[in-house]
C-alpha cells in the first residue's frame, strides 16, 4: 500500500477491498442457505445485520451534512472517509429490497387477519400498510441519496477547483439537508424497528437510533485511519490532535446514547402504560435480562470511565480497543431491539447472525473502499486543509 504525495491517491491500495468483498460474497451466501432452514429467522437476522450496517452510512451522512454546517476546520482531514462511507447509501437501499419480502415474517402489523382482530392496529393501518410503508422506505432513501450525491459532487470539484464560494454553496446543501436528515432517520427507525412491535410506541426513539448511528461513524473512522497508519499511510497528516478529537466525539455521543437510553427507560417506567412498559418487559425476561444489563454496562459504564480520560483518547492501543469495543456493543443493541420480537423469553442466537452481518458488511466494506481509493483521499482542494493538519485540541 503507497500514497501518492503530490495527489493524495493510493497508488497501491493493497486487497482490504477485495478480501472485504470475498467475505461479503461467502457471508451472504451461507446466510441466504438459512432462509430454506428457518425463514423467520433469516429475515430478523438480516433486519439485525441490514440495520447494523445502515447505521454507518447514515452517520457519515450526519458527518459530513454537520462539518459543513458549521464549517469546522478540524474535521476537513478526515472527511473523504466519511464522503465515501455515506456514498454506500443507494447500495443500502438494494440491501434493503429483501426487507420488503420479509415483512410477512417481520411485522405483525402485515397480517390481514391480525388487523382485523385488533382495534388498535385498525387505526394504525393507514399508516402501517405495505404499499406505504415501501413508498417511505423509497422517499428516505431519495433523500439520503440525493444529499449524499450533491456534497460529494460539489468536494470532488472543489479538488479540482472548478468551485467559488464552496462553504456558502455547501452549507446551503446542508441546513436543508440537516432539517430533511432528522425527520427521514425518525420515520425509518419507527418503520422499520419500532413497529416490530406495532403497540409499542416511543418518541424518542428516533433519537436514541441516532445517538447509536454517530458512534458507529466516529468508531469506523477512528478504525480504519489507524489501519492506514499502520501501513504508514497518513502519518503526517492525520495526527495524535485528530485522534483525540475523533475521541472525544465517540464518548460525546456514547455518553449521549446513554442518555437517550435512559431517558426511555425512566419515562415509560414512570408513566407505567401498559402499551410502552411491555416492550421492555419482553427486554427483562429470562435470559434477555443478561443483554439489557450487558448494554447498561458495556455500552456505557466501562467505556465511560476509559474513555473519559485523556490519556485514553490519545492512546494508540486504547483507541483501537475501545471503537471496537462500541462497535461490537452496538450490534448487540440493535439484536437487542430486533430479536425479542421473535424470541420473547430469551435471547437466542443464530448463526445466521454472524453470517449475514459478516455479509453484508464485507460488501458494505468493499463500497466504502472501492470509493475511498477512487480519488484523493483527502480534499486537496480545501483551503482549511492546512489549518486542519496543523489543528490542536483544546
Amino acid at each position: 500500500m503507497k500514497l501518492d504525495a503530490s495527489t493524495y491517491r493510493l497508488s497501491e491500495a493493497g486487497r482490504p477491498g477485495q478480501i472485504g468483498l470475498i467475505l461479503g460474497l461467502l457471508g451472504l451466501i451461507a446466510g441466504g442457505a438459512g432462509y430454506w432452514v428457518d425463514s423467520e429467522q433469516f429475515f430478523f437476522s438480516y433486519l439485525t445485520a441490514f440495520f447494523y450496517w445502515f447505521t454507518f452510512a447514515i452517520g457519515g451522512l450526519f458527518f459530513v451534512l454537520l462539518h459543513h454546517l458549521v464549517a469546522a476546520t478540524w474535521s476537513v482531514v478526515i472527511r473523504r472517509l466519511a464522503e465515501s462511507v455515506m456514498a454506500t447509501v443507494p447500495f443500502m437501499a438494494l440491501l434493503f429490497i429483501p426487507i420488503l419480502f420479509g415483512v410477512h415474517d417481520l411485522y405483525h402489523w402485515s397480517h390481514a387477519e391480525a388487523v382485523a382482530d385488533d382495534v388498535l392496529l385498525q387505526g394504525k393501518a393507514p399508516y402501517l400498510n405495505f404499499g406505504f410503508f415501501a413508498l417511505r422506505a423509497a422517499l428516505y432513501f431519495g433523500i439520503w441519496t440525493l444529499l449524499s450525491y450533491l456534497l460529494r459532487k460539489i468536494s470532488f470539484k472543489q479538488d479540482k477547483g472548478e468551485v467559488q464560494d464552496f462553504p456558502h454553496k455547501t452549507a446551503f446543501i446542508s441546513a436543508p439537508g440537516m432539517i430533511a436528515f432528522a425527520l427521514t432517520l425518525t420515520f425509518a427507525s419507527f418503520d422499520w424497528l419500532m413497529t416490530l412491535d406495532p403497540h409499542w410506541y416511543s418518541t424518542i426513539f428516533g433519537v436514541y437510533i441516532f445517538s447509536g448511528c454517530v458512534v458507529s461513524i466516529f468508531a469506523f473512522m477512528i478504525l480504519t485511519f489507524r489501519f492506514l497508519g499502520k501501513n504508514k499511510i497518513l502519518t503526517e497528516t492525520i495526527t495524535i490532535e485528530h485522534y483525540h478529537d475523533m475521541g472525544k466525539m465517540l464518548f460525546a455521543f456514547m455518553v449521549f446514547w446513554a442518555y437517550m437510553a435512559f431517558s426511555q427507560y425512566f419515562i415509560i417506567w414512570y408513566g407505567n402504560v401498559p402499551e410502552e412498559t411491555i416492550w421492555f418487559i419482553h427486554r427483562w425476561e429470562g435470559s434477555w435480562k443478561t443483554i439489557s444489563l450487558l448494554l447498561v454496562f458495556g455500552n456505557f459504564g466501562i467505556p465511560f470511565f476509559i474513555l473519559i480520560t485523556r490519556v485514553a483518547k490519545r492512546a494508540g492501543l486504547m483507541m483501537v480497543i475501545m471503537p471496537i469495543w462500541l462497535l461490537i456493543m452496538h450490534w448487540i443493541d440493535i439484536f437487542w431491539i430486533v430479536t425479542p420480537t421473535l424470541h420473547k423469553h430469551g435471547y437466542h442466537i443464530s448463526w445466521m447472525d454472524p453470517a449475514l452481518t459478516i455479509g453484508i458488511g464485507g460488501i458494505f466494506f468493499y463500497l466504502v473502499w472501492s470509493r475511498f481509493i477512487a480519488r484523493p483521499i483527502i480534499p486537496v482542494g480545501d483551503p482549511k486543509l492546512k489549518a486542519s493538519i496543523n489543528s490542536l485540541s483544546h
